[in-house]
């Protein structure tokens, strides 16, 4: 019986840590590329942005709203339950608050009728998650990617990657945000399925903030194939905070 109790007691601070502390999130598209990779895993702040029902294990209706809530920062990377049918889990950017008018044209993020800068930088090296794209093994199919550090008008500045101006996504109507909700993109601008594609983010889906990398590999293997993750471990990405 005291092993049995030491075993519910693991699990209840295990989850009331998740509930109002942290929670571990892995990344399965490069939709946030180059700032979160395929096969990194990250911890998401629960207490930045308060907590709703999208805080508890299973999204349980218990309240509806926000309690504690504080808004959202402009920039902040965060972790939120996708609104078309609030339980899968996405990351994303966010870019754009309440009440903004936000645009793109030829690529360029225009926020307000401003434009948002944005200077190029190296490009960045794309690899296939797990550098074998060829199906060779140490083979790697890389390519460049035109690379740019877009500074907000808060002053955040960030990392993005465009493989042209061009695409599906890089031109699009003025909308404006509406009181509650938060438009969200991916830094891997012509890859990412964002607000750009579904709508916005209702405030009471936000799960919280993305902290840091504990882990990270390049295979592309769930994490228990030991065999495979463990040996291709990103070490210069492991405990790196996320900005």
């Amino acid at each position: 019986m005291e092993f049995v109790r030491t075993i519910i007691y693991a699990i209840l601070i295990a989850l009331v840590a998740r509930t109002i502390a942290f929670e571990p999130f892995s990344i399965p598209s490069g939709s946030m590329k180059p700032t979160l990779l395929i096969g990194d895993y990250l911890f998401v702040k629960k207490w930045p942005y308060g907590y709703s029902r999208h805080s508890l294990l299973f999204s349980q209706p218990a309240f509806s709203g926000r309690i504690f809530s504080r808004p959202v920062e402009r920039g902040d990377v965060v972790v939120f339950k996708w609104p078309k049918d609030n339980k899968t889990d996405y990351i994303k950017r966010i870019v754009v608050l309440p009440g903004d008018r936000i645009q793109v044209i030829k690529g360029i993020l225009h926020i307000n009728g401003e434009a948002v800068k944005r200077v190029p930088v190296e490009d960045w090296l794309d690899r296939d998650s797990n550098g074998e794209g060829s199906g060779e093994e140490g083979v790697e199919d890389d390519h460049n990617l035109r690379q740019y550090i877009e500074t907000l008008p808060n002053g955040v500045e960030h990392r993005i990657v465009e493989e042209s101006d061009d695409e599906s996504l890089d031109n699009t109507e003025e909308v404006t945000v509406p009181a509650g909700f938060y438009f969200g993109m991916g830094d891997n601008r012509d890859h990412s399925s964002d607000s750009r594609v579904w709508g916005f983010i209702p405030e009471e889906n936000v799960v919280g903030r993305a902290s840091f990398i504990f882990y990270a590999t390049g295979s592309g293997e769930p994490l228990y194939y030991v065999w495979d993750s463990i040996p291709r471990t990103r070490l210069d990405r492991l405990f790196t905070g996320i900005h």
